[in-house]
């Protein structure tokens, strides 16, 4: 074992000079994350038991040529049941706020498929993965291919009520980010299984996928935490500044 315990405690370094305050709370943060693991554990185990979900129907969405460096034709029509590529297979969507109302791809969804892009390969283990937006698919891989998203199905919802549905557009096409879950049963029956938006009450409205991606996650290990920081679709100079 790399770390030991003394006096009781788990150090997490060997350095010889942490205060008894310092190793105290630190010990003390300890088990509060050990109580915040296995509440992601109850609650992941909660998500599990759902009860079975309603039928879906069918959907059709549009698909360009899968390198997104071959040009944008030809199109192909390809149905909610085509994505799942294996029996016994769940199959994740991502709702990207990104066409109708939502004319501008939005940074933070941008930077949610930028680390599923990054993870696809390990995913496509054990999941079907796809991500839908309003936009049509011309727009959306331009987007694309400015970001390098080379291992993700990219589709659009086209004239379907997909979205809507789900519940991450509104009826006059305001767009909301969304992440959805499906099965297929032994006689090809669709359903959903789970949704979660960024909101979960009135006033929680933007923490509710934060487990989704990790910067979030790191920042918050950092003295100054995540603060207000939002996504951008270009830093410009101040990433540029901070690695000089």
């Amino acid at each position: 074992m790399v770390h030991e315990m003394i006096d009781g405690t788990y150090r997490q370094t060997n350095l010889p000079n942490e205060s008894a305050e310092y190793l105290s709370k630190r010990e003390e943060l300890r088990h509060a994350e050990i109580q915040l693991m296995k509440q992601r554990e109850k609650v992941a185990a909660l998500r599990r038991q759902l009860p079975t979900g309603a039928t879906v129907e069918d959907y059709e969405f549009i698909e360009g040529p899968a390198p997104l460096d071959e040009g944008d034709a030809p199109t192909n029509k390809v149905r909610l049941s085509e994505l799942f590529t294996a029996p016994d297979r769940s199959l994740v969507i991502y709702h990207f706020m990104f066409g109708k109302k939502q004319a501008v791809p939005c940074p933070m969804c941008t930077a949610w498929i930028d680390s599923f892009n990054g993870v696809a390969h390990h995913l496509a283990q054990n999941v079907d993965l796809a991500i839908v937006a309003a936009a049509d698919p011309a727009t959306l891989r331009a987007h694309a291919r400015k970001r390098g998203w080379d291992k993700l199905r990219l589709l659009s919802a086209g004239h379907s009520t997909f979205k809507y549905d789900l519940g991450s557009e509104d009826r006059e096409g305001h767009q909301d980010s969304t992440i959805s879950v499906f099965t297929r049963d032994a006689d090809g029956t669709l359903r959903h299984f789970y949704s979660g938006h960024p909101w979960l009450a009135d006033d929680i409205k933007e923490r509710g996928i934060d487990e989704l991606n990790p910067i979030w996650n790191v920042l918050d290990l950092t003295p100054p935490g995540r603060g207000t920081f939002y996504a951008s679709l270009d830093y410009g100079t101040k990433v540029h500044a901070a690695r000089r």
